[in-house]
């Protein structure tokens, strides 16, 4: 099998855009691992550079420790598999099957045997005779991984290969996917913009966005430990409320997080308190997910928000209601310009040891440009910079019965988990104890 580490990898187009920046990553034999990310991100272009497609600007792409930069597509021993599945429409689908075996001189018999191996094993032993027009886009998209996978390649690279089908056979054929290349014990870069597939099928999510690696780690670490604001907006359904909070110490008590007119707070023996403490006086955002909050009784002790329904959402198994707390909201916005897209090239490298020491200490290395700021930072404050995040009146998302004797208006208790609150720092990074 195959590993593939990226180096400092960076890809910039002729016009000047950078669609990878510096990447580093490195995927282990056999493993499953995920690129995962919004159209525009950059993780199609970190795969075709994978597979030899694009050269990188900058960097290096290792395969099995070697160099790959100057290795033609034909000696890198992948396969890959495409969106639009790419079948020779003139031939039946045993003959898409066999042409890469064809190609390699293979004789007829041993071919044969190959192409019906595999073809069992994706469930379209029965159709091998026909043409791609008479198959259903379930089994194209098996008679292309059929393809790639009758190669017998050290490396799998797939380009978002269920987005054209529907929803249920898309559930269906990740299962198939999954499940027969773990089977095969071979090395699987997927990219998606799908985070069910991602959290579903991957041994590992590497989260990318506008060009830049924001987190890297198992479905559960990525999920329950999010590196980044980004991070933390992109994964869950319904999305993590993001709220802006001001910061109290009370020394040897507890640490007030006040939201709005109302108020939480963190014991002092959370060993997240230490951390939060840091940013006495200044705001960093909280972060919530709906299975974090429970609707109790008004007059219930412990942390509670109080607030009113602005709407109701059904989903059948579960309804969404969407509180109005008095807090005010951070929302993550893809729209915006490029991730410091007004920092020098040359200047990037300061700035992510910067960043690697605030993971590290809770501090960043490389001060604000805003003198009267307590906090450093090479980015900016998410909190003040209405371009990349705006701010607007929270609606908490609070998960309720199928149809509950509520409606819009209606007050609204909510318990809240201290233990599940996420907390991040203006620049949009994780305040956390430590780095995993």
């Amino acid at each position: 099998m195959t590993t593939v580490a990226l180096k400092d990898v960076t890809k910039v187009f002729r016009d000047g855009t950078v669609a990878v920046d510096s990447v580093s990553l490195d995927v282990n034999d056999g493993e499953f691992m995920v690129l995962l990310g919004p159209s525009g991100c950059g993780k199609s272009t970190v795969l075709r550079m994978v597979a030899g497609l694009e050269e990188p600007t900058s960097g290096a792409v290792m395969l099995d420790g070697e160099v790959a930069n100057d290795l033609p597509p034909r000696e890198r021993k992948i396969a890959m598999v495409f969106q639009d599945f790419a079948l020779y429409p003139h031939m039946s689908v045993g003959d898409n099957i066999a042409f890469p075996l064809k190609l390699a001189g293979i004789e007829p018999a041993p071919r044969g045997e190959r192409v019906a191996d595999v073809a069992s094993a994706l469930g379209i032993g029965d159709v091998l005779a026909r043409r791609p027009s008479q198959l259903s886009g379930g089994q194209r998209q098996r008679v292309a991984m059929g393809r790639a996978i009758v190669r017998r390649p050290g490396l799998f690279l797939m380009d978002e290969p269920l987005s054209n089908l529907d929803s249920g056979l898309r559930a269906e054929l990740r299962a198939e996917i999954s499940g027969l290349t773990r089977e095969l014990g071979v090395t699987t870069i997927y990219v998606t913009h799908d985070q069910a597939e991602a959290l579903t099928m991957a041994d590992r999510v590497a989260i990318m966005r506008k060009g830049v690696l924001q987190d890297v780690g198992t479905p559960t670490q990525v999920y329950g430990r999010p590196a980044t604001l980004y991070v933390a907006a992109f994964l869950g359904s319904p999305r993590m409320n993001l709220l802006e909070a001001s910061v109290y110490v009370h020394l040897d008590r507890y640490v007030t997080l006040t939201l709005g007119d109302q108020a939480l707070y963190l014991p002092w023996d959370d060993i997240r308190s230490r951390a939060v403490a840091h940013y006495h006086g200044e705001r960093i955002v909280v972060g919530m997910r709906a299975e974090a909050l429970t609707p109790v009784a008004p007059d219930s002790p412990g942390d509670v928000l109080q607030g009113r329904i602005r709407y109701l959402e059904h989903h059948g198994h579960e309804s969404l209601a969407f509180l109005d707390i008095g807090a005010t909201a951070i929302v993550v916005d893809e729209v915006g310009a490029p991730a410091d897209s007004d920092t020098p090239f040359g200047q990037r490298g300061l700035r992510r040891f910067g960043q690697v020491m605030q993971r590290f200490t809770g501090r960043a290395a490389v001060p604000d440009a805003n003198p009267n700021s307590g906090r450093t930072s090479g980015r900016t404050s998410v909190l003040n910079d209405p371009g990349r995040h705006h701010r607007r009146p929270a609606e908490l998302a609070v998960r309720l019965a199928p149809y509950p004797a509520v409606s819009a208006g209606h007050p609204l208790a909510i318990k809240v988990r201290m233990d599940a609150l996420h907390f991040f720092d203006e620049r949009g990074d994780r305040i956390d104890v430590g780095w995993r």
